[in-house]
């Protein structure tokens, strides 16, 4: 197998190096490409020292069978055909391709299948808050159908990258230091904050963040369920967490559902109200599922749930989740490529 990784010296190209390794994905030749900021640089994987090449519109992607791509939409847009003319299959955790409607648009819980038609060897990675979100709701749509959703989103600094995560550390120290914090990465200070705006706002007042929710939850699930967000960014570093609350079309009880989530793939319950067990993000970091807890049937709605997650954002909400669809396509004989 000749994997490539491209953006490989950003937070998720590094959790891709990680994942790759500790999941043993079979990997005989792997690639990493970057910019011409971060060409030449050398990443050591698997006792092997390997350099970052440039990426180019030319024959570099040869013989590639998957070709991992976290380096902007932009990027994603520019170099999709030249990634995947000689075959190459290309996931792509950009925002550029997910609602495209000769791309797949794929988390492996939920729509796997979905990744083995794909017209243009794209494989689209979801938004890691709906990532999050769409592996518990699919435990309860199995139980009954939802109707709607409304989320709120706490999003740690690393869903703006390694440079965000190294400003609220640096912010954190101004300020305790009686310094002016550094504000460069955010609209605000983020550090003793938080932000309501995660990306720009569109013309019906939500963020496109926020709009990512509304229409990507309905192209990963097949649904008519429709999603309200608010996402708001908090000064942890890594891992998001988000409060749900859901309709189903029948009452579904708190226990029925706690159930499915011990059984659900790819979901931990974490709930114990009296011993205050439940999800934090300061203890789940580089973990691989979506941990679940506060399970509550919904007050002001007979037929309603609610329930508070989290999940590693850099992790599960990016680049394990890309390995996990290689696996499956691995598992269906889709990967290596016949050559």
């Amino acid at each position: 197998m000749k994997v490539a990784i491209v953006g490989a010296s950003g937070a998720v190209g590094q959790e891709f190096l990680r994942v790759l390794d500790e999941r043993n994905f079979p990997i005989d030749e792997l690639i990493l490409f970057g910019s011409q900021r971060s060409a030449g640089r050398k990443y050591t994987f698997r006792g092997k020292e390997i350099e970052v090449k440039l990426l180019q519109h030319n024959d570099d992607f040869k013989g590639v069978d998957v070709a991992f791509t976290s380096a902007g939409g932009g990027t994603s847009k520019e170099f999709a055909e030249t990634i995947t003319k000689h075959g190459a299959i290309m996931i792509d955790n950009s925002s550029a391709f997910r609602m495209d409607e000769d791309v797949p648009l794929v988390v492996p819980e939920c729509n796997a299948a979905d990744a083995l038609c794909r017209p243009r060897n794209i494989i689209a990675n979801p938004n890691c808050t709906t990532i999050m979100m769409v592996v518990a709701l699919q435990a309860l749509e199995n139980i009954s159908h939802i109707k709607r959703v409304h989320v709120s989103s706490y999003q740690a600094a690393s869903g703006a990258g390694a440079a965000a995560m190294a400003e609220l550390y640096e912010q954190y120290r101004q300020v305790l230091a009686g310094e002016k914090p550094t504000v460069e990465k955010f609209a605000y200070q983020l550090a003793f904050n938080v932000i309501p705006q995660i990306d720009v706002f569109t013309d019906n007042g939500y963020t496109k963040e926020e709009m990512k929710m509304y229409n990507e939850t309905k192209k990963i699930m097949h649904t008519d369920c429709a999603v309200s967000a608010m996402c708001v960014r908090v000064p942890s570093l890594r891992c998001h967490s988000e409060s749900v609350w859901a309709e189903t079309e029948e009452p579904v009880s708190v226990e029925q559902f706690q159930e499915a989530i011990r059984n659900g793939k790819g979901l931990q319950l974490e709930d114990n109200p009296a011993e205050k067990s439940y999800p934090m993000p300061l203890f789940h970091e580089n973990c691989d599922d979506v941990f679940v807890g506060r399970v509550r049937k919904d007050l002001a709605n007979p037929n309603g749930i609610t329930f508070w997650l989290v999940s590693d954002q850099i992790k599960k909400g990016a680049a394990l989740n890309a390995v996990q669809i290689a696996e499956y396509l691995i598992e269906q004989g889709e990967l290596p490529l016949k050559k």
